[in-house]
């Protein structure tokens, strides 16, 4: 595929106030959507992480990449983000390397610092400690899967981390960034760096941000660029005028989780965005035709300098279930263009 894959994503299992039909539905659909991921031939599928929303936004990554680690047998399970401060780290550790060995070695630990005050604030973490603990997780993740005992608490116990994950090392752990300061923070210290909502030029910067920050310490194993955006595609095309609502509804309910966090009533639905902001997302956005979409991410590739993991974020709440199956299935012809 010319140094791209393509993946699916990001399973959040959020209820919608237009099909809302409870938490266990979703749940099933979203094992069923990775069984098919893989028999479609994708790359990856990949779940996303938040905490205290009205609608049920995903809150545990590793269990559910479990569940579907027991249902698919070739595909990688990714997370896209797990967000690392706001967990203890040598349990992400034994969590992650459980996952590893259900999935025999397919598990990639992506991780973000988050960013909403009241999740740190509901599980007791300061916000201003966020950088030391992801930093904290991805050093003890060096040691622990790296075969040695770690030290914890300023030296007062060593214990091993068991398991240890199927794959040797254990997961590449990547991570997610918008600003500078972490993007260089990803090149210096993960395996990968996952960029989201820039164009093209924007990455190419993001991306020579990393590199050039990897070259500066001495860091030789070559640098992963994952990337996720919307992604709408259809066999006949899709306008971006026709699937706005859809693809700027998950980005809208995350400006609503501060007041949602409190409300136990009905769901709420879309609210009116500005057009700077539509305009910024028809162009961070791919969409059209398989060819079309293809062609785009291309493009991204050869922004990321050739090689390129593309996570399509075509699981959108927004969608009915078989119309959420419909864009899964459209992406079987996007990764067969991008093989050619």
């Amino acid at each position: 595929m010319s140094g791209i894959r393509l993946g699916y994503g990001l399973v959040t299992c959020q209820r919608h106030p237009d099909h809302d039909e409870g938490w266990t539905p979703l749940y099933a659909e979203a094992l069923r959507l990775a069984e098919r991921s893989e028999s479609l031939g994708l790359d990856s599928v990949w779940v996303s992480e938040h905490h205290f929303v009205d609608d049920g936004h995903l809150p545990s990554l590793l269990v559910l990449l479990g569940a579907m680690a027991a249902r698919t047998n070739r595909i990688e399970l990714g997370t896209a983000l797990l967000l690392a401060p706001l967990h203890e780290s040598l349990r992400v550790l034994e969590d992650a390397a459980v996952v590893d060995q259900l999935s025999v070695g397919r598990l990639v630990l992506g991780l973000g610092l988050g960013w909403r005050d009241e999740e740190f604030e509901a599980l007791g973490v300061p916000v201003g400690e966020r950088v030391r603990r992801t930093r904290e997780l991805v050093e003890l993740a060096r040691t622990a899967w790296g075969g040695e005992p770690v030290v914890v608490r300023d030296g007062i116990a060593e214990p091993w981390v068991t398991p240890t994950p199927n794959r040797p090392g254990g997961p590449p752990l990547w991570i997610g960034a918008l600003a500078e300061p972490a993007i260089r923070r990803a090149g210096r210290i993960a395996d990968g760096f996952i960029a989201c909502e820039v164009t093209p030029e924007e990455l190419a910067v993001q991306v020579g941000w990393a590199r050039e920050e990897r070259a500066r310490h001495g860091v030789e194993a070559p640098l992963t660029v994952a990337l996720h955006l919307p992604t709408l595609v259809g066999p006949e095309g899709v306008s971006f005028a026709d699937a706005a609502d859809h693809l700027r509804y998950a980005d809208w309910k995350y400006g609503d989780m501060a007041e949602a966090r409190t409300m136990s009533g009905p769901l709420r639905h879309l609210e009116a965005v500005d057009e700077d902001y539509l305009a910024r997302l028809e162009r961070t956005t791919i969409i059209g035709t398989p060819r079309q979409a293809a062609d785009r991410i291309r493009e991204y590739a050869h922004a990321a300098g050739g090689s390129l993991h593309m996570i399509a974020r075509s699981y959108l709440p927004s969608l009915a279930p078989a119309e959420r199956a419909a864009a899964l299935d459209a992406l079987a012809e996007v990764r067969r263009l991008l093989a050619d």
